[in-house]
């Protein structure tokens, strides 16, 4: 039998390739851990911006379309406050933007780890990931504290990381696709963040669904991360959770982790001497 052919099989099992990145937790930790800590390096308050800039943020979104817009976005008047719609679209969608636009730079930006024979290369993409789940966190932590300052507290907004969990796939899927691509075409950089602006506006970050035209609306069915958007803002608001669409948008986003990981895999052998 060809090895290779051999290997695809392992490639494509997700069991190993979580297997994978759990053997290699402690490094990919390290590796979040001083991406974070460069970003804040030399800044008078350091470390305190992944709390400050999200907490100044909403409170710009409660001055601008709580007092100047007042806006509702096609929301019920039962609902919360539009800026609380907005903010908790934006904790989803930021996972995913944030993970994808420095995707690309996430492989080139570090060729004496590539040349390495020995370092687990596959990681790499993940660290913007990680970065972004770390401000992830902190957004949410600031969400259910304007959530109860409002009023708009429910005990299923808990759920929110659990909804989380198809973003976190579907930006890895990404992450190891661009991150691959990035490596042979420098331009990915420039490129992606155009197409993350655009995806932003036609996903439901600024509007739900319901306010889409109804021509329009199936096409909103292939974006998992509308759904996740739209989810959990379902829980934050404590309306049922349709799970039902939460699990097409996890077996999606599985699939896209997978095949990004296979494409990955397949193209490292390159790297280092295109680096």
């Amino acid at each position: 039998m060809n090895i290779h052919q051999s290997v695809e099989p392992m490639i494509l099992n997700p069991i190993r390739i979580s297997t994978d990145i759990w053997h290699n937790r402690y490094l990919l930790g390290q590796l979040v851990k001083r991406d974070v800590l460069l970003r804040y390096r030399g800044a008078m308050f350091g470390v305190l911006w992944i709390f400050l800039s999200p907490l100044l943020m909403l409170t710009i979104f409660a001055y601008v379309f709580g007092q100047v817009f007042q806006a509702r976005g096609g929301i019920a008047e039962s609902a919360l406050p539009f800026w609380l719609f907005l903010y908790s679209g934006l904790i989803v969608f930021n996972i995913f933007s944030e993970t994808v636009s420095r995707s690309p730079a996430s492989v080139r930006g570090y060729p004496s780890f590539v040349k390495k024979i020995i370092f687990p290369v596959q990681i790499l993409p993940l660290v913007p990931l990680g970065a972004a789940l770390v401000h992830a966190f902190f957004n949410f932590l600031i969400l259910l504290a304007a959530l109860a300052w409002t009023g708009n507290f429910h005990a299923q907004v808990l759920l929110f990381p659990l909804a989380l969990i198809p973003v976190i796939l579907l930006a890895t899927g990404f992450a190891w696709f661009l991150g691959a691509w990035g490596v042979f075409i420098k331009d990915m950089t420039q490129i992606v963040p155009v197409f993350i602006q655009m995806l932003m506006f036609l996903s439901p970050v600024f509007y739900p669904v319901s306010a889409v035209p109804g021509m329009l609306r199936p096409l909103y069915q292939f974006n998992p991360l509308g759904h996740v958007i739209e989810f959990s803002r379902g829980l934050v608001t404590g309306q049922p959770a349709p799970w039902s669409v939460w699990g097409v948008a996890l077996v999606i986003s599985l699939a896209v982790a997978i095949l990004g990981n296979f494409f990955f895999q397949h193209s490292r052998e390159e790297f280092a001497d295109v680096l």
